[in-house]
């Protein structure tokens, strides 16, 4: 039994940088559990704490250590599950206490309720329809926009009307005026979801759906908490399905939250979701204000929603009666964390379901080669959905060659067939999207006399080329840090005029397009389209209204998005995500190539999808247009038995970074010899031991003037590579002064 309890005192203390450590008086030493909440001494006074480590080991002069003098039987069960949650994210992901108390809980000022403003339409509907014809005569479009959307909700959030219908603040005073609307004026927490409308729910689900609600609503009525994944072609229900198990949560008095995750997909699911349970429903996400986020907080906290919908920071809702977990699209790589703590929310959403009795479904058409391992060896319970909604065909998936286009003289970057394929849509009068993974105007510029390749100075990254009205002539960006300089017009190297870019990204592709269908509406979805708070959601609320033929769109546009008018996806360069260094390079491919041509024929017209590739034999393009998922998974996994790679084993990835790069290099020989050493003691045989990979450096080894080194252990078991992160982790801790310009940071899984 431990002797000794870490203690953090004010969880919402924004300058709370450390924990304290107490003695456990003998009597609490087997009452005593991570996330419990106790008194302790501080100064002169006795506070309440959480405790979030157990340990044998002393930091300090055991004689100074003070004793905790009680166990608080007041405290707030859904905080300590919380704390206890970061302390196991602490323990399997390699951070600070503090780092993951900050993940869990990142509400820390509270904020005052705010003033709302909303529109209501006076008419009655006759008397607005004639007004509406009257706008309509005179083509005043705002008035128009305005009041078609009154007359399907008659009240609407001010700010949704400005910032989505781009409708000004004077267009709504003047129609206050004439006697139309009248603005409405309440005080409130902010609700996110407070300017949506339900419109009911009316719809059945069909005999497949029905029976996967059926197979996980008996194990609940029974108690028994379960982990199911959910493969689902695309368009086949799989959100109609999660609604239905929600629904039946909430009729016991339980609560959901729903995973998904891209920021883009906020609004359509959240409309989706609000149609069927109103203002039961809210969201969570980095683009809400901190206000914002506090407001949600302690309206969750509170039992005034059930159902928190987000990527991956709504995990963290304080629901106290949670019931289920849901991930959308749950193959996707943003559930990662970038930054410390590095979880996953797959793992972290299963072990918090473990804490308080929860079932987690994991839902995609494309399921991580992770998750359909596990579901395969019985980890996870798999349940199918083999076809779309009311038996509407997969869209025809035809894979274009693009070296034979080059060899017929087509040197554009849209193939002949796609050409055609796009002309006929617009004749039509029907959507369509392309797909490219890279923004800008071209991926990396470079000298035809010399080779010389415009570099990033801080980072060993080529700089990408934008062109913007600020900036007509071009600018060259890095996407890494930001560095930016003038378009060069001749080589800094040799002095050719000869400089120019390769590889269009999405800017390119838009001028492309334009001038070759200049008949067409084009709207471009990238970072630099969104990068305003409410970027994606004007773009694909204008979309969805058919305001535009073609979207043209980095990854964000393939992922979950419903649009019954698009009938043709081009993915412009299938290549792009094939050949990174990354193992999971292959399943990226694959997943993406399935998602973006799941995106068509999603109404009652079958869809087409034009793959373009140089490499049309190679297996995740091939599985991909044949939508045949089992195939690809038996290639992949052969794959990485062969490596020894994850699912198969266990990787744990040590980060070391400096901005001394002698520092950067030899600091994981060090930490190899130490972890070996200390190995040793531990594992007679060898063979038992973890494999060491490395030291090597980073994809990009250089980053803002940050140099970074790689270090790798393989291992069948994940808590023998937690045991060599916490051996490292002492190491640092007892040489903290050898580790002051330097950075080291665990990843498992990556």
């Amino acid at each position: 039994m431990a002797e000794y309890a870490n203690i953090i005192v004010d969880i919402f203390n924004e300058k709370l940088d450390k924990t304290f450590q107490y003695r456990i008086p003998e009597a609490m030493k087997e009452k005593l559990t991570l996330g419990m909440q106790v008194y302790v001494p501080f100064g002169r006074r006795n506070i309440k704490g959480y405790v979030v480590g157990l340990t044998d080991e002393p930091e300090f002069e055991v004689a100074k250590i003070k004793e905790i003098i009680g166990i608080a039987t007041d405290s707030v069960p859904i905080e300590s599950q919380l704390i206890a949650l970061a302390g196991w994210m602490k323990k399997n992901y390699g951070a600070t206490m503090n780092h993951a108390l900050k993940t869990v809980i990142p509400i820390k000022k509270k904020s005052n309720a705010v003033e709302h403003k909303s529109v209501r339409l006076k008419l009655t509907e006759i008397e607005a329809k004639s007004e509406l014809a009257e706008f309509e005569r005179k083509h005043q479009k705002a008035r128009v926009r305005l009041l078609s959307a009154l007359i399907e909700n008659p009240q609407m959030d001010q700010s949704m009307i400005t910032q989505k219908l781009n409708v000004s603040g004077a267009v709504i005073r003047a129609l206050e005026t004439m006697g139309i609307v009248e603005v409405v004026s309440e005080r409130s927490y902010r609700n996110p979801v407070s300017h949506l409308d339900s419109k009911g729910y009316h719809l059945t689900l069909n005999e497949e759906q029905q029976s996967v609600v059926d197979v996980i609503e008996r194990n609940l009525d029974q108690k028994i908490a379960k982990t199911y994944l959910i493969k689902g072609v695309t368009g086949s229900g799989k959100t109609e399905v999660y609604m239905e198990l929600i629904a039946h949560m909430l009729a016991q008095g339980k609560q959901a939250i729903v995973l998904i995750p891209e920021i883009a997909l906020t609004f359509q699911t959240v409309m989706r979701f609000y149609n069927r349970f109103g203002d039961r429903v809210s969201i969570m996400n980095s683009r809400l204000s901190p206000g914002e986020r506090f407001d949600q907080f302690e309206r969750a906290k509170n039992g005034d929603v059930d159902i928190m919908i987000g990527p991956r920071s709504a995990l963290f809702t304080p629901f106290s009666k949670l019931g289920l977990i849901i991930i959308d699209e749950e193959h996707e790589s943003s559930y990662k964390s970038e930054t410390l703590p590095r979880y996953h929310a797959r793992e972290t959403a299963i072990e918090r379901a473990r804490m308080c009795g929860a079932s987690v479904v994991l839902g995609s058409a494309t399921p991580s080669v992770e998750s359909y391992y596990k579901a395969k060896t019985g980890e996870y319970e798999l349940l199918e959905l083999k076809h779309r909604v009311a038996e509407k065909p997969l869209p025809k998936v035809e894979v274009v060659d693009l070296r034979e286009e080059l060899k017929a003289g087509n040197r554009s970057i849209l193939s002949v067939r796609l050409q055609e394929l796009m002309e006929d849509r617009l004749k039509k009068g029907q959507q369509m999207m392309l797909f490219i993974n890279r923004r800008g105007v071209a991926g990396f510029v470079s000298c035809r006399a010399c080779g010389h390749v415009l570099k990033c100075p801080h980072c060993d990254v080529s700089l990408s080329q934008h062109v913007t009205r600020q900036h007509p002539e071009g600018k060259m960006v890095c996407h890494y840090c930001g560095y930016e300089i003038p378009m060069p017009k001749t080589c800094p190297a040799c002095g050719s005029r000869y400089i120019s870019g390769f590889k269009a990204g999405t800017q390119k592709i838009e001028m492309i397009v334009k001038e070759r269908f200049p008949q067409a509406r084009v709207l471009r979805m990238d970072m630099d389209t969104t990068a305003g708070k409410e970027g994606h959601e004007k773009i694909l609320a204008a979309f969805s209204a058919q305001e535009a033929d073609i979207l043209v769109g980095t990854q964000m546009i393939v992922k979950g998005h419903d649009f019954p008018n698009v009938t043709l996806m081009g993915i412009l360069l299938a290549d792009l995500s094939l050949y990174s260094s990354d193992f999971r390079a292959q399943e990226r491919t694959f997943e993406l190539l399935t998602q973006a041509a799941g995106r068509a024929g999603r109404g009652d017209k079958r869809g087409n999808v034009i793959i373009q590739t140089y490499d049309p034999s190679h297996y995740s393009i091939q599985t991909a247009m044949k939508h045949d998922y089992d195939a690809f998974y038996e290639q992949e996994i052969m794959y990485r038995e062969l490596m020894d790679y994850p699912p198969v084993s266990n990787l744990l990835t040590v980060k070391v970074s400096s901005k001394n790069e002698q520092l950067a290099n030899d600091t994981p020989v060090w930490l190899l010899q130490e972890t070996t050493k200390e190995l040793r003691k531990i594992y007679y045989d060898e063979d038992d031991m973890p494999r060491a990979i490395g030291p090597s450096r980073a994809s990009v080894y250089k980053l803002n003037d940050i140099f970074s080194v790689l270090l790798f252990f393989k291992h069948k078991q994940y808590t023998v590579l937690t045991q060599v992160k916490d051996i490292l982790e002492k190491y640092i801790r007892e040489h903290e002064q050898d580790f002051r310009m330097v950075s080291v940071q665990f990843d498992f899984n990556q």
